[in-house]
C-alpha cells in the first residue's frame, strides 16, 4: 500500500500543518528549559506526522505499537510474534482456515472494565462493517467469523487459507463497552480513546502534540517513563532546531540533517532498517505518464545509485518495487540498471520525437505532466527535483510542485505524485493495496491506478495459499510484470535516522515500516525504556 505520511484521513495521515513559528515557540513537554531539565520519568520526541483518529476500528495502530492500545499480538525486537493480549500464539487448524486465540487472564482497559472475548469480537465486526470508514478493511478480507467462545476464546474463521492472517492479529483491541455505544466514525472515541495499552492519552492538541501517561493498570508493568510526549514537527529543519534546542528528547530526522548531531556528545544515533520506499505514481488516466513507453524509459533512464548516495547519503537502497532487494521475497533478475541511451531507445521507437526545445511529443502531445510532493518534506522534495532532473536528459518534462495533501489528493488521476509505502509483515500487506486494479480510485490504495489482469491474478493467488513455495512464484509474476510495465517509478528504500539524548541508554530499533515515527523508531518500546534520573 502507498501509504500517504500525512493529510487527514488515515493512522498515518497528516493533518493541518504546524507553522514553522509555533513549531520554534511550542514546548510540549511543559518546560522551557529543554532535555536536560526535564526529569527522567518524562521524554518527548519529535516526529513529522500525526493520525488522523486515534480508534484503531478506523485504522490506528494497525500495524502494531499503538501505546494506548494492544492487539492480540504483538513484535518483538527481531519482529518476530509475540502474545500481547493473548496468552500464547494462536492454534491454527490443519486446513489454515481456523485461528484460535485464548486471552491472557486479568487484562483490563485504562478505565477499569476487564478485557472480553467479546471486545475482540466487536473490533474486527466494526471494522468489516460496509458503514465504518476504514480505508484497510480490505487486509481483513480473507475474515469469514469471528466469534467468542466465553470470555477468555476467541475464534476467527477464514474464507480461504491466508498465510499472513496471524500479523493481521496485532490490530488494537478497542472497548465495545465505550466505543460501541457512539458513531464509528465521529463519535468521541476517535480523539479520547480508551485502551489496555501502556499510556492513556492525556491531550491532543490538534497540529502541535500527543501527550501520554503511564497506565498504571497495564497489564506488563507500569512504564518508567510515565510521561511521554509526541511533538508533531511537520518540517525537517524546524525539528532539528528544537532538538538542537533542547526542546526534544529525541527526533527522526533526514540524513543531511541527522549529520549535524554526529559532533553532540549528548545524544546519539539509531539507523533503522526498513521497508520504506519513495515512489513516483504514474497515473494510468495522464496521457504521457500512462504511457508504457514513457514509464519504461523513465524505469531505466532515472540514476537510482546517484540517489542513495547524494540524497541519503547512503543511509538506504535503490528500489525496484516495494519488496528491497535483501528480503527474501525479492525476484533476482528484477533489478533496473541505469541505461540513458536504452531509455531514449525505447521512447524513440514508440514515436515520441524530440522537439526544439529538448522536449518530445508524439501526436501533438507533449511529454509532460506534474509531479507532486508533500510541503515541508525535505526527502521526498530531494526525490521529486532528481527524478525531474533526470527525466529531462530524456526528453520528459516534469512540473515540481508541492503541496497538502488535501491539495494532492483531488489531482492524484491525472498527476504523479512522490508517494511512499512499505511493510516488512509481509508481502501480500503492500502490494495487494498497492497493485490491485479493483482498488485503484480507493482513497490512497493504488494511487497509480494500475490496471495489469496477470498481477491481478498473482495477487489473489498470493494470498489465498499458505504454501510460500507457491506465494514466493506468484509475488515473481508481480515483479516482473512491473519491469515490463511499471505503474510506479520505485526510486529507494530509505533507513529511517533518529536522534535521541544518551540519558535514556541504549536503545533498540526494529525493522520499520513506512509509517515512521508515530510508533516506530527507539521508541517502539518506550515503556521498557530505563531513564537516569
Amino acid at each position: 500500500m502507498v501509504v500517504r505520511p500525512a493529510r487527514g484521513a488515515t493512522a498515518v495521515a497528516a493533518v493541518t500543518a504546524l507553522s514553522v513559528t509555533a513549531a520554534a515557540c511550542s514546548a510540549p513537554g511543559g518546560s522551557s528549559g529543554g532535555g536536560k531539565g526535564r526529569a527522567g520519568s518524562s521524554a518527548v520526541v519529535g516526529i513529522a506526522y500525526e493520525p488522523d483518529t486515534l480508534s484503531p476500528l478506523l485504522g490506528y495502530g494497525k500495524d502494531g505499537n499503538s501505546k494506548i492500545f494492544d492487539g492480540l499480538l504483538t513484535h518483538d525486537a527481531d519482529m518476530e510474534l509475540k502474545p500481547a493480549l493473548a496468552a500464547a500464539l494462536p492454534k491454527v487448524s490443519g486446513d489454515g482456515r481456523t485461528y484460535t486465540y485464548k486471552l491472557r487472564d486479568g487484562v483490563r482497559f485504562s478505565d477499569g472494565k476487564p478485557l472480553s472475548a467479546k471486545d475482540v469480537v466487536f473490533t474486527y465486526e466494526t471494522i468489516l462493517d460496509k458503514k465504518t470508514n476504514n480505508a484497510s478493511k480490505t487486509e481483513l478480507d480473507a475474515v469469514d467469523t469471528v466469534e467468542a467462545k466465553g470470555d477468555d476464546t476467541v475464534v476467527f474463521r477464514l474464507k480461504y487459507a491466508y498465510a499472513p492472517f496471524a500479523e493481521r492479529t496485532v490490530l488494537p483491541i478497542a472497548p465495545e463497552h465505550i466505543a460501541g455505544k457512539q458513531d464509528v466514525n465521529t463519535g468521541d472515541f476517535t480523539t479520547k480513546p480508551v485502551g489496555t495499552g501502556p499510556y492513556t492519552l492525556v491531550k491532543w492538541s490538534k497540529g502541535e502534540k500527543l501527550t501520554f501517561k503511564a497506565n498504571p493498570r497495564y497489564w506488563d508493568g507500569e512504564a518508567k517513563v510515565r510521561n511521554f510526549t509526541m511533538a508533531i514537527v511537520k518540517d525537517d529543519d524546524v525539528r532539528a532546531t528544537r532538538l538542537r534546542s533542547g526542546d526534544l528528547d529525541g527526533a527522526i530526522l533526514p540524513p543531511n540533517l541527522a549529520a549535524t548531531f554526529k559532533s553532540d556528545g549528548d545524544k546519539k544515533t539509531y539507523a533503522a532498517r526498513t521497508f520504506d520506499y519513495r515512489v513516483v505514481t504514474l497515473p494510468t488516466g495522464n496521457k504521457v505518464a500512462g504511457d508504457t513507453a514513457v514509464r519504461r524509459a523513465l524505469d531505466i533512464g532515472i540514476d537510482r545509485k546517484a540517489m542513495v548516495d547524494s540524497i541519503l547519503q547512503g543511509a538506504g537502497k535503490e528500489a525496484y518495487g516495494p519488496v528491497p532487494t535483501d528480503s527474501p521475497w525479492f525476484t533476482e533478475g528484477t533489478e533496473r540498471m541505469h541505461d540513458l541511451a536504452k531509455a531514449k531507445k525505447i521512447l524513440d521507437a514508440a514515436g515520441w520525437k524530440t522537439g526544439k526545445d529538448g522536449i518530445r511529443a508524439r501526436n501533438g502531445v507533449r511529454a509532460s505532466f506534474p509531479l507532486w510532493y508533500l510541503t515541508g518534506d525535505k526527502l521526498r522534495q530531494d526525490h521529486a527535483l532528481a527524478y525531474a532532473s533526470d527525466a529531462k536528459k530524456l526528453g520528459i518534462q516534469i512540473k515540481v510542485e508541492s503541496g497538502t495533501w488535501e491539495v494532492i489528493e483531488p489531482r492524484m488521476p491525472k498527476d504523479a505524485v512522490l508517494a511512499g509505502g512499505g511493510s516488512p509483515a509481509d508481502p501480500d500487506f503492500d502490494q495487494y493495496t498497492l497493485l490491485r486494479s479493483s482498488l485503484a480510485g480507493d482513497g490512497f490504495n493504488n494511487m497509480a491506478r494500475y490496471d495489469n489482469a496477470r498481477v491481478d491474478k498473482a495477487l489473489d493467488a498470493a494470498r489465498r495459499t499458505d504454501d510460500r513455495d507457491r506465494r514466493k512464484a506468484a509475488y515473481d509474476t508481480v515483479q516482473r510484470e512491473l519491469v515490463k510495465n511499471p505503474g510506479y517509478t520505485f526510486l529507494t528504500h530509505i533507513d529511517h535516522l533518529y536522534i535521541v539524548g544518551h540519558r535514556f541508554g541504549d536503545l533498540t530499533t526494529q525493522v520499520e515500516p513506512h509509517d515512521h515515527g508515530l510508533a516506530s523508531g527507539p521508541w517502539w518500546n518506550v515503556e521498557k525504556w530505563q531513564p537516569a534520573s
